[in-house]
């Protein structure tokens, strides 16, 4: 059987450096409230999902937040597909990478995406695609030199990018389910309602309680 990985690239949850977009209404310390739930729960489903290795790619210091099963490797210096690139080094084989933006998900969507890619005629690649044009998994047969060459990040193409980039580079490329990235507060409203048993959920709920929105 082969043996899969699940790769998280992630900021430690500082006021300030996380979920900026949620301010206003919230203050930078609420917005990090917020991001550090998120990445609980990401955490959490990834725990619990089937892959064989856990890896964090971390920006920051481990925290309260981290579940035991996970190796923890720094983040290096750069523009975002520079350390996305450096941070794919440390895995081997199949594997799956997300983000800390999307609480929602589930250890069934990331052992579907595992599934896929050790399944007989998979895949070279599969991309889920985010509601904001961007994406919010992307996961390898195995590591390709180049895979984020070229592509703009943070824009509403992005998602469309990256998947020609895969594409050129002769992959074969299979799409996810779409979910919806935490960036707005609209955004944190909708997935504390798709996903109410979160703790992404409960503190959304907690610090919007009679907040203009």
């Amino acid at each position: 059987m082969t043996a899969t990985h699940l790769l998280v690239v992630a900021k430690e949850p500082v006021p300030g450096r996380v979920k900026t977009r949620l301010c206003p209404p919230l203050d930078p310390a609420d917005a990090a409230e917020v991001a550090a739930a998120a990445l609980a729960d990401t955490l959490d489903a990834v725990a619990r999902c089937g892959a064989d290795r856990r890896i964090l790619a971390l920006d920051g210091r481990p925290g309260p937040w981290l579940p035991p099963g996970f190796e923890v490797v720094p983040q290096v210096a750069g523009p975002l597909g520079v350390r996305l690139a450096a941070a794919w080094r440390h895995a081997s084989g199949p594997g799956l990478q997300i983000g800390m933006d999307t609480p929602q998900v589930t250890p069934d969507l990331l052992d579907e995406a595992l599934d896929l890619l050790t399944g007989r005629g998979a895949p070279d690649a599969v991309l889920g695609p985010a509601a904001d044009g961007g994406w919010w998994a992307l996961g390898l047969r195995r590591w390709r030199r180049g895979v984020f060459d070229g592509v703009p990040m943070s824009t509403p193409y992005t998602g469309a990018a990256q998947a020609g980039r895969l594409r050129s580079l002769g992959l074969h490329v299979a799409s996810l389910d779409t979910l919806r990235d935490v960036d707005t507060v609209a955004d944190a409203v909708e997935v504390a309602a798709a996903a109410p048993s979160t703790e992404t959920a409960r503190v959304v709920h907690s610090l919007l309680a009679g907040t203009p929105r």
